[in-house]
């Protein structure tokens, strides 16, 4: 393994990042390469954690001769959110300067040619190097995978609809219990991004895999779960012939809903205050159910509301707050048909 860093500039003088690149080299040059990055989000560290554990199995990999295919790892992906702080509390989501997600917006590319990319000293952004700099990292890799996870959440991951079921070995690899799907656009966000050469080509898409996935919840990182995770990207690694070995998944124990981004219902607060869930990620409801009661004003149990399911599904996430403004999102239900609310593009901003 070769480790390096690139060091992007700040948007002001004296200020440097630094991105950690791991790199494999692979055996055999027609076996496929992988690409992982993790805490695109800086905030969001399960993927970050099952890296951590990942990284001595391929080491191992490569001592016994068995790495085939190229593989790359950025385990920290976002230097810059990872730095962003407010009183005490990570603010790696949105980019300070331009106020913008750092999982969208990313370069629009309609073939594998990077070299209209900014580069690392171009005159743009601190941002939008280090972005472009993660999709140069990326293109020359069949599998790319980007590790992120969600507020409350079941294990789940978004891909483009052409790659299903192609991409149901890795759902069942890495545990995961629903599949969002996507198609027209997703605003740009890396995951789009790294996919578009490939769709605009179309050949060769049953040897491609290129996912966001969603290792659960915030809070949910330790020694546990990241040596699982672990486990689970190493077998699809090895089920995909980039890593040698005997493959041990079997593409059809996923069992879990397989749903359109139109199909989500992303339910909201109806007003500001308090919340009080009913339901569990992971539980099965009915329309009508009662999801969660809204307290506006703590001491008048008359003015609490409650908030039920809009059609029958599946509950994907949960917000980590309980006390939430009105407008904002309360929890993702899977459902079977669309959403009245559905909208064009991304789920969250």
């Amino acid at each position: 393994m070769k480790r390096t860093t690139r060091n992007i500039g700040g948007d002001t003088p004296g200020i440097t990042y630094a991105l950690e690149v791991l790199t494999f080299k692979g055996s055999d040059k027609t076996a496929p390469g992988a690409y992982l990055q993790a805490a695109l989000h800086g905030e969001e560290f399960p993927g970050v954690a099952a890296i951590h554990f990942l990284v001595p199995m391929l080491e191992a990999a490569e001592k016994a001769g068995n790495l085939a295919g190229n593989i790359t790892i950025v385990p920290m992906a976002n230097p810059i959110g990872a730095a962003q702080w407010l009183n005490g509390q990570p603010m790696g989501r949105f980019d300070f300067f331009s106020r913008t997600n750092f999982n969208r917006d990313h370069s629009a590319l309609d073939n594998f040619d990077t070299t209209k990319l900014p580069a690392l000293n171009a005159p743009v952004s601190a941002a939008k190097r280090l972005k472009a700099e993660l999709l140069r990292l990326s293109l020359p890799h069949e599998i790319i995978l980007d590790l992120h996870c969600d507020f409350e959440s079941e294990q789940y991951m978004y891909i483009h609809a052409a790659f299903w079921p192609g991409m149901k070995d890795l759902a069942s690899a890495i545990g995961c219990k629903a599949v969002l799907t996507w198609d027209g656009n997703a605003d740009l966000a890396f995951e789009e991004a790294a996919a578009r050469p490939a769709l605009a080509l179309k050949p060769g898409l049953s040897r491609r895999a290129v996912t966001t996935i969603e290792f659960k919840g915030l809070v949910d990182v330790s020694a546990e779960k990241g040596m699982a995770d672990a486990k689970g990207l190493y077998d699809f690694l090895v089920h995909r012939g980039v890593v040698r070995g005997k493959s041990k998944v079997k593409p059809d124990d996923f069992k879990g809903p397989v749903t359109p981004l139109e199909n989500v219902e992303m339910v909201k607060m109806p007003l500001g205050g308090m919340v009080f869930y009913h339901v569990r990620t992971g539980e099965a409801v009915k329309k009508g159910a009662k999801l969660a009661t809204i307290v506006p004003k703590p001491g008048d149990p008359s003015s609490d509301l409650t908030v039920t399911a809009p059609q029958s599904g599946y509950i994907l996430t949960r917000r980590e707050f309980r006390f939430l403004p009105g407008g904002d999102d309360l929890l993702k239900l899977l459902g079977s048909k669309p959403s009245v609310t559905a909208k064009p593009g991304s789920l969250e901003a």
